[in-house]
């Protein structure tokens, strides 16, 4: 939160994504277009470079499609997307000293997940499921680090566009691409 990244927010929601949620993930989208991966999360980090993450923390469209699988729904799936990609810029901010490149980037990209908590703080609480609920305690807990793994910086920006694409496509009326 010191740096303006959101912490453990409520996600709140409704099965359908809200107006709101689908002008902000639109932002996003355009914020993580693949130059701009490109650019911030692997040419201005050295060869090779990796980002320690919690096991929990690499959300792929196939852990989706999983979830999917067992009728977990879909305001569980954002809300699982929220805190994992939230947490993912969060660690790759852990690592960039202030005048960084890419620094502004991670910057512009904590702005906008801080008001994507927002938007969805504006609607009535949904449960959400135990499952989903378990792997966001386990993302925020301390002290996992014993199940981690190293991922480079674009590796985890790309998992982030890739399923946010999944779960805001079709009820966001986005196009091919």
């Amino acid at each position: 939160l010191a740096f303006g990244c959101p912490g453990v927010l409520a996600v709140l929601g409704l099965e359908a994504a809200a107006p709101g949620e689908c002008e902000l993930t639109r932002l996003l989208q355009d914020k993580l277009q693949y130059e701009m991966r490109l650019q911030y999360m692997k040419h201005y980090f050295p060869i090779d470079y990796m980002v320690q993450v919690q096991y929990e923390e690499v959300l792929r469209p196939s852990n989706i499609t999983r979830l999917r699988n067992r009728t977990v729904s879909e305001v569980s799936l954002r809300y699982l997307w929220f805190h994992i990609s939230s947490q993912a810029v969060l660690r790759i901010r852990e690592v960039l000293p202030e005048k960084h490149p890419s620094w502004k980037y991670t910057q512009e990209l904590c702005r906008l997940f801080d008001a994507l908590g927002k938007e969805y703080s504006k609607y009535q609480q949904t449960d959400v499921e135990a499952v989903v609920a378990d792997l966001v305690k386990l993302v925020h807990s301390a002290g996992a680090e014993s199940r981690s793994k190293a991922v480079r910086p674009k590796a985890l920006l790309d998992n982030c566009l890739k399923v946010m694409r999944m779960l805001y496509g079709v009820p966001c009326e986005w196009g091919p691409g």
